[in-house]
């Protein structure tokens, strides 16, 4: 039975949405460690400044995710492009700790608005014209790889406008006197994720089309979204499946709040220059999204070869656990073989993330009806930023040296092995829709 043209139609849109969303936060990747401490923050206040971001998103997660559910999929992501425009221009102009905390946390909202909408948009959709049998792993798949192309697109682009602006003649001290060093080198990428941000929130507006949904009031708003976010939490309580994904979401954030803490300044350590350890670094995270987008492409396969989703996501975040823990042990060498390996490690984590993540995925949307789906996703999101955000405040604190590394590591293997055992009921988690709750949108 062939595709029905609307469902190529939302996947299409879906994987837009993802890039466009995801291409300003890879702008923002390899500048934003290197120009804060360039601003002068020291690295327990950087980490101080992630964990406003984490803790923000984690506050909010549930409160959007049932937003999303009640108001609709493209409101809510549209007020995430904005929430990410000012904090985009925050983070690239501002100077003091309260204005960078202040970015962050706005960052953090809209990371919090966004982590389910565009995804719950498209699963409905899909079922709405194909039926809830309807293939999702491929559409799921696509959208990260779209993720993840952006990211290695936006990362490289960041990484290396700070250094050409640099390179010429006086060009970036002319630039900071001109602006009285409010713009530097390293602020341009910032700047260049809010233009990006204007164009994806346009684009939610005009191309994520929803049927007219039950005029809102905040009356309906206060009674619904909390009896949405009721059932998430019940979701994860009741269901052994979605509580294994619940869990391995939150050992791959306290792996990537590693990876992403430490990697930066490890990095600049080898090149001896901020603006220099920016480019090498951005070409090094640019390599490992590539690597995520071949995860997420080939993730049907590895379904496929290992005979099941779950064994899919097994292999998958073991893969990356034992990616980390070489980044680990190679941290105190310096030599070719060392950095060789240490680079193959660092692929290794977003190869073996790509490929379980969107089994993942379909093994969730598999459970959960369409008026908890944003919902859920918060939900799988909240665990990933509250671990993350408590490894990132405590690797801050720890001494450097192989310790922080095998910490993410370890704790990214204890959430493959929660696969190891399969199973868990076979019926759909009912999450219990709110009075304004519209039916799955139509294309």
């Amino acid at each position: 039975m062939s595709e029905p043209p609307a469902a190529r139609t939302a996947r299409r849109r879906y994987v837009t949405a993802c890039a466009l969303f995801w291409l300003p936060s890879g702008l923002a990747i390899a500048p934003s460690i290197l120009l804060f401490t360039e601003r002068g923050m020291s690295l327990a206040a950087i980490a101080g400044f992630i964990a406003a971001h984490s803790f923000t998103a984690v506050v909010l997660e549930l409160p959007t995710g049932g937003l999303s559910d009640v108001l609709g999929r493209r409101v809510v992501l549209a007020a995430a492009g904005l929430l990410n425009l000012t904090a985009f221009l925050l983070q690239g102009l501002g100077t003091t700790p309260w204005v960078l905390t202040c970015g962050l946390t706005l960052m953090g909202a809209a990371r919090a608005l966004s982590s389910g909408p565009a995804e719950a948009w498209y699963v409905d959709t899909v079922h709405a014209h194909s039926g809830p049998d309807a293939d999702l792993r491929t559409g799921l798949a696509r959208g990260n790889t779209a993720m993840s192309a952006a990211l290695a697109a936006g990362t490289l682009l960041g990484g290396a406008v700070p250094w050409l602006l640099t390179s010429g003649p006086g060009v970036g001290t002319r630039l900071s006197e001109v602006t009285s060093g409010l713009v530097l080198p390293l602020s341009i990428p910032f700047l260049l994720a809010a233009c990006f941000e204007v164009v994806f929130t346009v684009y939610v507006l005009t191309a994520l089309r929803e049927p007219p949904r039950p005029a809102a009031t905040l009356r309906g708003v206060l009674r619904g979204v909390p009896a949405t976010v009721a059932g998430g939490l019940r979701l994860g309580a009741r269901d052994t499946l979605v509580r294994r994904v619940l869990l391995s979401a939150g050992a791959v954030g306290s792996a990537l709040a590693t990876i992403e803490l430490l990697t930066p300044g490890r990095v600049a350590g080898l090149t001896g220059a901020s603006e220099s350890g920016a480019v090498v670094f951005a070409a090094l995270a640019c390599a490992g999204f590539l690597c995520s987008a071949l995860g997420s492409h080939l993730a049907p396969l590895v379904a496929r070869l290992a005979r099941g989703g779950e064994r899919a996501v097994l292999a998958g975040l073991a893969s990356s656990a034992c990616g980390v823990l070489l980044l680990g042990v190679t941290v105190t060498s310096t030599g070719a073989t060392a950095t060789a390996l240490a680079a193959t490690g660092y692929g290794l984590v977003y190869l073996g993330l790509g490929a379980a993540g969107p089994n993942e995925n379909d093994l969730l949307h598999r459970r959960v009806p369409a008026a908890g789906r944003a919902t859920a996703l918060s939900v799988q999101s909240l665990a990933l930023q509250l671990v993350g955000a408590a490894t990132g405040l405590l690797v801050g604190v720890l001494p450097p040296g192989p310790i922080p590394w095998l910490l993410g590591g370890t704790v990214l293997l204890a959430g493959a092995f929660l696969w190891l055992r399969r199973g868990g009921t076979g019926t759909t988690t009912t999450v219990p829709p709110s009075q304004s709750v519209a039916s799955p949108p139509h294309v």
